[in-house]
């Protein structure tokens, strides 16, 4: 085996493993444990995870980051601005059309037409897309975009149907899944680049964070305009496996449906590359090769990882909440959510991407490691809430208006990288481990709790792309602090030195910028 592709495997393994030792042992606890099918698919779906996730991860450092950057530079040469605008908008609008999480998200939600949401959304990643492609050119400051958006998009809510605010608001998570992210964080790698001021480098992060605002605003305006009369859930339907073979049928059914999807997804992305090889002669033969291997790498990790989450994790996910919201120890989901929260965003294949990213941008000044920490918090903060919210049926804008508010107010106090790093954060752990296993707990949940399935349950993806925005800025906050602290001790040590002249002792102190440390 190739030794990137066995380390990425044992990566991938090292990030799995914590949330299915924790599945497994509340399986076995709960009240009426779960078949023992159930528990064979999960097993078998994480080790799909775990295998798919290698593979994603080495090609999408070989293909995703390299097409998405060439097409970014590109794109944003070109001195025809029509140019860009329909380029943009119609690479948006097609990649996500064949994001399968939109699709898990579309067939939740009977009430609405699957085609009219998905294009409705797709409509408005389009949109924003060329927003976050033309800010750098013009300089706008990225919190400056968001403020206006945002406030726009909290007008719109006093209008909205209270059933498809939580829709809406989980919309502009799902949108940025697997294939998108890895290529719109290149594309706004590749944007940067061409510009050589002192901004260039806080800008190379933002598109993510303005690509999931346009769902949440398209969403919102369809509740509005489209009226319907009621939004109710599909009953949810647990796949039974009595045997061994069913367990097999389960995953083969599947597996031809998500390679489609797949397929269907990556092959929008490699036909704008290929018109743009074409019209640029960018790539050398060797580089088109590389390219190319790693196109099939990230196809059959993410046919692998998508095929195991949904039909492993799903059943998994629902039973859980369903069984513990019912049972008297129903108040356990807290502490669980917080558990499953802070182990289950390393599982996120867009994370490692994202994080790999921030490290090589920021010359190891934000490590890899600091962000997965930041980042487990900020997802064992979600789920927390999310719990609680759940069983207390705490309607959600009381906690996205005060999280929103604080996370932009924020953006005047922190060095403006951490800015576009944390709202891109927020896009990037709400991907296909929030739809195939967040999402299924909090239905199963609501569920059991009695509650209304669009209004308590609905709402989790959202919370799980709020809580980094605040998370990794306060990170921002306190590595400005030490960074000054450190100057200060220096320019100290030095006036002392300079100074020095009888041969004194002097005290230089100690100072860390920023420990590593967290979750591998």
């Amino acid at each position: 085996m190739n030794k990137v592709l066995k380390e990425k495997i044992m990566e991938a393994f090292s990030s799995v493993l914590p949330i299915t030792i924790i599945v497994l042992i509340v399986s076995v606890i709960l009240p009426n444990s779960m078949a023992s099918g159930t528990i064979l698919m999960f097993l078998a779906g994480s080790v799909m995870l775990v295998v798919g996730m290698g593979f994603f991860t080495m090609g999408a450092d070989m293909a995703m980051m390299p097409m998405g950057e060439g097409m970014g530079i590109q794109l944003t040469k070109s001195s025809k601005l029509a140019l860009i605008i329909l380029g943009c908008f119609v690479m948006g609008a097609i990649i996500t059309v064949a994001e399968p999480d939109l699709q898990v998200l579309a067939l939740q939600v009977p009430s609405i037409p699957n085609d009219k949401l998905v294009f409705t959304v797709a409509g408005g990643v389009g949109l924003f897309l060329v927003i976050a492609i033309l800010r750098p050119l013009i300089k706008i400051r990225l919190s400056t975009l968001l403020i206006f958006f945002y406030l726009i998009t909290f007008g719109l809510v006093c209008f909205a149907p209270n059933t498809f605010i939580p829709v809406a608001f989980d919309s502009g998570g799902v949108t940025t899944g697997p294939i998108t992210v890895p290529f719109i964080l290149a594309m706004g790698s590749g944007v940067a680049s061409i510009r050589s001021d002192k901004d260039s480098l806080d800008d190379s992060f933002g598109l993510v964070a303005l690509c999931s605002v346009g769902p949440i605003l398209a969403v919102l305006l369809l509740g509005i305009f489209y009226g319907p009369q009621s939004a109710e859930v599909k009953p949810h339907i647990v796949l039974e496996a009595p045997t061994s073979q069913a367990v097999v049928k389960h995953f083969t059914d599947k597996l031809p449906e998500f390679f489609v999807d797949v397929s269907k997804a990556l092959g929008s992305i490699v036909f704008f590359f290929i018109v743009l090889q074409l019209v640029s002669r960018r790539y050398k033969r060797h580089q088109l090769g590389r390219i190319a291997i790693g196109f099939l790498y990230t196809m059959f990790g993410l046919v692998l990882f998508l095929t195991g989450v949904n039909v492993g994790f799903i059943p998994v996910g629902h039973l859980l909440g369903l069984q513990l919201a019912a049972s008297e120890f129903k108040w356990a989901l807290v502490p669980l959510g917080a558990l499953v929260g802070y182990f289950i965003v390393a599982a996120e294949p867009a994370v490692h991407v994202l994080n790999k990213q921030v490290e090589e941008i920021s010359s190891g000044a934000i490590t890899a490691k600091m962000m997965n920490r930041g980042l487990a918090i900020g997802m064992a903060a979600a789920l927390t809430i999310t719990m609680i919210r759940i069983l207390l049926s705490i309607p959600i804008m009381w906690i996205l208006i005060p999280g929103y508010i604080f996370a932009i107010a924020l953006t005047f106090f922190v060095p403006r990288i951490f800015t576009g790093i944390a709202f891109d954060s927020g896009g990037v752990c709400s991907g296909p481990m929030s739809t195939t296993f967040l999402l299924p707990l909090a239905m199963g949940t609501s569920e059991g709790a009695g509650r209304h399935m669009m209004i308590d349950a609905f709402g989790i993806v959202a919370m799980v792309a709020m809580t980094p925005l605040i998370v990794i800025q306060m990170m921002g906050l306190i590595y400005q602090f030490r960074t000054k602290e450190a100057a200060a001790l220096t320019q100290a040590q030095t006036a002392a030195i300079s100074a020095v002249s009888t041969g004194e002792i002097i005290d230089w102190g100690e100072i860390t910028v920023f420990e590593g440390g967290g979750n591998g």
